[in-house]
């Protein structure tokens, strides 16, 4: 197949594609995640800094 007659080299290729593809997939997926998280972080960080102003 594709002028490779080891099986080893074969899959070892095959497996770099699918690889990468899986990640590709993943980063997708996991795009935005913790986002929601964020903007509470945020808001307890000003209540944080608020309180170091106040001592």
């Amino acid at each position: 197949m594709f002028g490779i007659p080891d099986f080893g080299i074969w899959s070892a290729y095959l497996l770099c594609i699918l690889s990468a593809a899986a990640c590709v997939v993943y980063g997708l997926y996991n795009w935005n995640k913790g986002k929601e998280t964020e903007t509470n972080e945020v808001e307890e960080e000003m209540k944080w800094e608020k309180a170091e102003n106040e001592i």
